[in-house]
């Protein structure tokens, strides 16, 4: 039995990772994060629960990583971390992950294997080939995986695109080419599906980047996320024709050059780029700078020049500020932030809602349909998206006449089955999301998330006493501390009422009661937030500190 597994990708945007399986064997395909949600306070990244691999870490042979982005690469380091494997992707893949390995001490142990687009790795009984596809980020790829069920192609992020450059494109005929031989499952990027027609082309955007740019009486400050690979060279193009000077700035972007520049992925003359030190010996109509920051990150480079804190750079009258790409949903609020803080010192700013100078790497409606009518498969299944947009897409292969009972819709932990009775969902695995905070990974669970919101939302109260263990007498309070929360001098007795509550409870409770300096801690707490809540509509994490004597 051929088993597909996602522990991550399906159901949300982001925490891509899937298991292939065939008896004693199984590969993984990427290892990506997810950043948190609004809910999710304090935590830095989330990745995916991983028992599955850790219960059948014997049968690990590889993990085939698809494209360089966070959320196909991102868990990586703490996978590798438990299970040392080797690592299969292209060139420019590997750059980057071997960053990555480098930033967590792991470099020196894995061992990092390049695969051209074209080529195909063998890992018995599976055969996967891998076909280039265009993305917003250079060297993705898809893969054919023979299996001995059939074929299973799994698209990777991807859109189809026309550029003469073959780097820039996706390889259409290699899709055809499988699908004339027969493919029994399809898994394709969903995250674009509800969007019609074609993704505009690089060259449209190219164009209207250079109008812009050709009419810029100043700085031109152009802001995009730091992976795309083509944007850049573009933009570095569009600085040779007009006659300007390139400034790359942003730790991650600068990474991301010196990393394109070295594989031969970015060209460019000599003196083209300069330091960022260099930047006030240029006139500013000679000047563009291609920066991180256009999501609003919190100390990103074009949010501290937004707010006149970059040690290089002061936004002021006269700068052109583009901002080439997407809004990443849930990052609206920040954007928009920067954008009003652009324009407070003088800035003209650009962004997507208003000119065309971004085209997203996910493919559209028609693109997806292309796809399918290239592979022609017999079962299809939708990955990479938010539940509804796998259920777009699954509607979406119906429409082409793909038979309702060969779409499957899964989600993550669901085993999806090929055998000699074809294709099912059949049972589940365990996963889930484990977030990491700082250096703790999975130790911030539901009910410190549930501390943190009430923290944020009522504050907190600290309530100090001291008991003497025999007799049960208060020596010392209770004492009320706050943080977060305000005692209003309004409501008069406030302190003095919550310590009464207090008293009261201590008097209720026996001094020989067994557990008693517990129970008064918990009925504290209850009672004390039903107070607050009563009195002045608030409801404070309230944290009592009892020292028996």
């Amino acid at each position: 039995m051929l088993k597909i597994i996602p522990l991550g990708g399906l159901g949300e945007i982001g925490l891509n990772m899937m298991v292939v399986e065939y008896g004693d064997v199984m590969f993984i395909i990427d290892a990506g994060l997810m950043f948190p949600e609004e809910y999710m306070l304090g935590v830095d990244i989330v990745i995916p629960a991983m028992d599955y691999i850790r219960e059948n870490r014997h049968k690990v042979q590889a993990i085939i990583i698809t494209h360089a982005h966070e959320d196909h690469i991102g868990a990586l380091p703490y996978l590798l971390k438990e299970i040392r494997l080797p690592v299969y992707g292209t060139a420019f893949t590997l750059k980057i992950v071997r960053n990555k390995l480098i930033e967590f001490e792991l470099n020196q142990y894995i061992d990092l294997n390049l695969v051209n687009p074209g080529e195909t790795l063998s890992i018995e009984p599976f055969e996967i080939e891998f076909i280039r596809v265009c993305h917003s980020t250079i060297d993705g790829v898809g893969l054919a995986i023979k299996t001995p069920e059939g074929v299973v192609v799994h698209t990777g992020d991807f859109k189809i695109s026309h550029n003469s450059d073959k780097m820039k494109t996706t390889d259409i005929s290699s899709f055809a080419r499988f699908g004339e031989k027969g493919v029994l499952a399809l898994l394709s990027d969903s995250t674009n599906v509800e969007v019609k027609g074609y993704t505009i082309s690089e060259q449209e955007v190219a164009r209207n980047l250079e109008k812009l740019i050709t009419a810029a009486t100043g700085r031109v400050i152009v802001a995009l996320f730091a992976s795309n690979v083509f944007r850049i060279q573009l933009l570095i193009d569009i600085a040779v024709r007009t006659h300007r000077k390139v400034i790359i700035n942003g730790r991650s972007m600068e990474q991301i050059v010196a990393a394109a520049t070295e594989l031969g992925y970015i060209k460019y003359p000599v003196h083209t780029i300069l330091n960022i030190k260099q930047i006030g010996t240029f006139r500013d109509d000679q000047v563009i700078v291609i920066t991180t920051g256009s999501q609003g990150e919190p100390m990103s480079a074009l949010v501290r020049m937004a707010s006149g804190i970059h040690k290089h750079i002061k936004i002021k009258k006269g700068d052109s500020v583009i901002l080439s790409s997407k809004d990443i949903p849930g990052n609206e609020k920040a954007i928009a932030n920067i954008i009003n803080k652009l324009y407070r010192r003088g800035a003209d700013v650009v962004y997507s809602k208003i000119a065309q100078i971004h085209t997203s790497g996910h493919a559209h409606q028609e693109e997806l349909k292309l796809m399918l009518n290239l592979t022609k498969p017999e079962y299809f299944i939708p990955i990479h998206g938010e539940y509804r947009h796998l259920v777009v897409h699954a509607r979406l292969a119906e429409k082409l006449g793909m038979p309702r009972e060969n779409v499957i819709v899964a989600e993550d932990g669901k085993v999806i089955a090929f055998d000699k009775d074809g294709g099912r969902i059949d049972g589940s695995v365990h996963t889930g999301r484990i977030l990491v905070d700082g250096k703790g990974i999975g130790d911030v669970g539901r009910s410190v998330l549930k501390e943190r919101r009430e923290l944020s939302e009522g504050g907190l109260v600290v309530v100090t006493m001291v008991i003497d263990e025999e007799t049960g007498v208060v020596l010392y309070g209770p004492e009320l501390i706050s943080k977060g929360f305000v005692f209003d001098s309004a409501t008069g007795y406030l302190v003095d009422d919550a310590q009464c509550v207090i008293l009261e409870i201590v008097e209720e409770i026996d001094p020989g009661l067994e557990s008693r300096v517990e129970l008064i801690r918990k009925k504290l707490k209850k009672a004390l937030k039903q107070y607050f809540a009563f009195t002045i509509g608030r409801r404070p994490l309230i944290v009592p500190v009892i020292i028996e004597v």
